[in-house]
């Protein structure tokens, strides 16, 4: 066998992955170095022959986002074409400067088991091959800093021996799940008199496995009148030390009020749900 293998620190232990091509052409194939460091130049690619990627979905396209606790299960598919059709596939996700040493990797179940991917093929010489990722935030996600842009090695092996490697396929964002609180008072209030409203922005903490305030983000107070379906951007304030929201406004009319955050690199979008107030 002609092993491909990545050795990583993460939470303190090792972690090896590895992708398997037939001994057979592994002897004809070039001494590609295969760990080479990310930054600063083009990461290795390893080929043999003719198997070619053409597709890297990790998630169904959408950001990877995770609280303090709970494990989240993800779905990568690699669609690979080779003349004698698709065998085999992998994937791994890495955080760092550079593929030799990451300070954060996920690597598939599949792997982890010593299974192959699960390849459907749609036509000879395509398979689309599904791998399944469980990431744990206590344990795969130790400090803060893994938020945000992690790099996805992708690699596909043909039933004849031939097979890609490539150390950076394609880039994709995990984030540190975020929430919004509300509050609107007094409830109900006489229109024309003076409203508070208040709120709080925060999001995972993995170092701790709690949830902190984000502090010094953007985030609109928006209101949406009672028997309409559309929120409206009343004004933009910046959360405060500890992440905290407060403004003063005038009772108009019923409706909803909300806070709503756009979101960073390393944190998603939220939006409070609307806190109904009744004007009297």
């Amino acid at each position: 066998m002609r092993i491909r293998a990545t050795v990583a620190a993460v939470s303190g232990a090792l972690a090896l992955s590895a992708f398997a091509v037939p001994a057979a052409q592994a002897e004809d194939a070039p001494k590609a170095d295969s760990l080479s460091a990310f930054a600063g130049q083009a990461p290795a690619d390893d080929v043999v022959g003719d198997t070619k990627i053409t597709n890297v979905v990790v998630n169904g396209g959408k950001n990877i986002v995770l609280g303090t606790t709970a494990a989240k299960t993800f779905t990568v598919s690699v669609t690979a074409t080779d003349p004698s059709g698709i065998q085999d596939a992998y994937v791994d996700l890495w955080h760092g400067t550079s593929v030799d040493e990451p300070d954060g990797l996920f690597m598939s179940n599949e792997y982890m088991n010593d299974k192959p991917a699960t390849c459907t093929a749609s036509s000879a010489t395509t398979s689309t091959c599904k791998l399944t990722f469980t990431v744990d935030p206590e344990y795969d996600l130790y400090k803060n800093s893994l938020a945000g842009t992690w790099k996805v090695t992708a690699a596909a092996a043909g039933k004849d021996g031939d097979y890609i490697w490539k150390d950076a396929y394609k880039t994709h964002r995990v984030q540190r799940y975020s929430k919004l609180t509300v509050n609107a008072s007094p409830e109900p209030v006489v229109k024309g008199k003076t409203i508070t409203i208040t709120g709080k922005l925060s999001r995972a903490n993995w170092e701790t496995s709690t949830y902190a305030g984000y502090t010094g983000q953007p985030v609109k107070l928006q209101f949406r009148k009672a028997g309409t379906s559309t929120y409206s951007t009343v004004k933009t304030l910046n959360t405060n030390s500890t992440g905290n929201l407060k403004t003063t406004v005038t009772a108009a009319s019923d409706g909803y009020w909300r806070w709503s955050f756009a979101g960073t690199s390393t944190t998603p979008a939220v939006s409070a749900a609307g806190d109904y107030l009744d004007v009297r």
